[in-house]
């Protein structure tokens, strides 16, 4: 007889409850990195935020 194996039912629940925060923190993973990827060196050098924290 097999043993019950409870990580399925245990993940597919996670799965139900997660996943907008998951999807959320996918997408908004994604837009820093898109707009951090385009920013120059020039840009970054100018940017008042970069000044202020300049470490």
């Amino acid at each position: 007889m097999r043993k019950f194996d409870p990580w399925p039912v245990f993940f597919r629940r996670e799965w139900n409850r997660n996943w907008p925060f998951l999807t959320g923190f996918a997408i908004t993973g994604a837009l820093i990195v898109k707009l951090t990827a385009g920013l120059t060196e020039e840009e970054a050098k100018n940017s008042k935020f970069v000044q202020e924290h300049n470490r």
